[in-house]
């Protein structure tokens, strides 16, 4: 098959599927769940599938059901960038964010699943890969973690090659120093990042950078709420100079990100894949950061950003979150692991390289 055939859309399946935690509760600095709802789609042409997934309430899966499913059918497979522009046009009335913009990024990433299958070529390589791996940092620590389940998840990961991790706080200000302390008291010379959630005001976030000083954490994740731009860039210029701040996890249109950059508010811009509209928006993401010469990390679901991973050009990094690492092992054959921090695409699959085991899933199918 050449990429200047048109091969027609015959189906789109959506099916969602809810996972428990693998402990009762988890929890970070805003927010407690126990368990982690996938929407799956998988989309047919020409005889083969794809597969594209968001992490995102039952009503995505329905939105696409009742309206972007029937826009998808019949348009050409091999012009995902096309039929993204279409979906984006279809939700204008119902607010081009949040649901809508995950649903276009479940059907989005099937659809350049799609592509790489049909072309028989990984989707590293249909998108241009400008590296060959993916450094990756991993991502857990909740605050309803004990100390102990906090340091044996942090030092797991860097006794496995990983050289930098991720930990909640934003529960309790003083509780959270001593946590961060016990966490660099466990992982020696690692990189130790901290993640508020948005759980701070302006003044508490720039005390408690002072304060994770001393134990060398290098990146204060939405130290204030992740709307409160000039919060955000106030902890910028006043946070120990070797801490970077971060957000974006929640832009889910390209001039939400444009306004984030504007502000001057991070030093490494986030992008989730799941979240804004699919691999085609998180290449628009990648270009705007490229022009202003500002680094990029992608948050969360590491298999389905791995081979997109490698084709962006602003790329510093990946989260390698514990549950969804945990639910794409569960779910995907394919699943790369982590060798000496980074992750590699397996070059001999086509598209993402994973395989949906139904059977195995089937017992969270929930509808």
């Amino acid at each position: 098959m050449d990429s200047g055939d048109a091969v027609p859309v015959t189906a789109v399946a959506v099916s969602v599927y809810r996972v428990p935690t693998d402990t009762p509760n988890e929890s970070d600095g805003t927010l407690v769940w126990n368990a982690t709802t996938m929407v799956l789609v998988e989309i047919t042409a020409g005889g083969i599938t794809g597969l594209g997934y968001t992490y995102a309430d039952t009503a995505t899966a329905q939105l696409i059901r009742d309206l972007l499913a029937d826009l998808v059918v019949g348009k050409n497979s091999m012009a995902p960038g096309d039929i993204w522009r279409v979906l984006g046009a279809a939700v204008r009335n119902l607010g081009r964010s949040g649901i809508a913009s995950m649903a276009i990024a479940a059907v989005d990433v099937a659809l350049w699943d799609l592509k790489g299958r049909l072309l028989a070529l990984p989707l590293a390589t249909l998108l241009g890969a400008v590296r060959r791996s993916v450094p990756v940092y991993g991502s857990g620590g909740f605050t309803s973690y004990s100390i102990t389940q906090l340091q044996e998840q942090l030092t797991g990961w860097v006794g496995a090659g990983i050289p930098r991790v991720k930990m909640k706080v934003g529960r309790d200000a003083s509780a959270d120093v001593q946590r961060v302390a016990a966490a660099r008291a466990a992982i020696g010379d690692a990189e130790l990042f901290v993640d508020a959630n948005g759980a701070y005001d302006r003044k508490e976030a720039l005390r408690q950078a002072e304060r994770f000083r001393d134990s060398g954490v290098t990146w204060f994740e939405e130290p204030v709420y992740h709307g409160d731009l000039e919060g955000l860039r106030l902890c910028r210029d006043r946070a120990p100079v070797q801490m970077e701040i971060s957000v974006g996890e929640y832009g889910y249109v390209t001039s939400d990100f444009a306004h984030i950059l504007n502000a001057g508010a991070v030093d490494v811009l986030q992008a989730d894949a799941t979240r804004c509209e699919g691999i085609t928006g998180l290449l628009l993401v990648d270009a705007l950061c490229e022009a202003r010469n500002m680094p990029l990390s992608t948050h969360c679901a590491p298999a389905l950003h791995l081979h997109v991973d490698c084709a962006l050009k602003r790329l510093r990094h990946a989260e390698y979150f514990h549950d969804h690492v945990r639910i794409e092992r569960l779910f995907f054959d394919g699943v790369s692991a982590p060798v000496d921090g980074e992750l590699f695409p397996d070059l001999t699959r086509p598209g993402m390289g994973l395989d949906f085991k139904r059977n195995d899933a089937s017992q969270w199918l929930v509808g």
